[in-house]
């Protein structure tokens, strides 16, 4: 049996041919953490949002929006998606999912290293992202990554649900 140290570790941009096995994962990775923060009603509203593949493969046709795929050995085992802020000198993660099993191996800080690396080429100094108040495992992540707090806010997202987040964020100026 091989030991994870030694499996091929890879961070790829996502392909059209990924969209659909991506959006599985997502709802696996969902159900598994998110059911006792939102509830499996606003799982499956926001699911449907921000997976279904017309909207990945729109986002995947822009310039400024980003999709990348992690494959452990040969499984598809997270993702991440970041993109240009309306903030000048801006991206913000916008997702960030390593499926449950993978967790805690760095897998998360290597996608968090390549939103900073883009970050970076498009000039920003700054990468941003907004996590669920109650996500404690996030966010001790992200602080473990050098994020701080920066805001609180609660955002209707319609269907009769909101997200109450924190805004974190980071500079990405000078750390390697």
């Amino acid at each position: 049996m091989i030991s994870d140290r030694e499996e091929k570790v890879r961070i790829e941009p996502l392909a059209d041919a990924d969209i659909e096995r991506m959006a599985e994962l997502a709802a696996r990775i969902w159900y598994d953490h998110y059911v006792a923060i939102i509830g499996a009603a606003q799982i499956e509203y926001m699911l449907k949002q921000r997976y279904d593949p017309a909207v990945v493969r729109a986002e995947l046709g822009r310039s400024d929006v980003w999709w990348d795929k992690l494959i452990v050995g040969e499984d598809l085992s997270g993702f991440s998606s970041y993109q240009l802020a309306a903030e000048p000198a801006t991206v913000k993660l916008d997702k960030l999912y390593v499926r449950t099993g993978c967790q805690r191996r760095g897998y998360g800080g290597m996608l968090i290293a390549r939103a900073i690396d883009e970050a970076r080429q498009q000039g920003c100094t700054r990468l941003v992202l907004a996590v669920n108040k109650n996500n404690a495992s996030a966010i001790g992540a992200y602080l473990k990554h050098g994020f701080r707090v920066a805001d609180a806010v609660v955002k209707d997202i319609g269907g009769g649900f909101v997200m109450d987040d924190y805004i974190m964020e980071k500079s990405v100026m000078g750390d390697k």
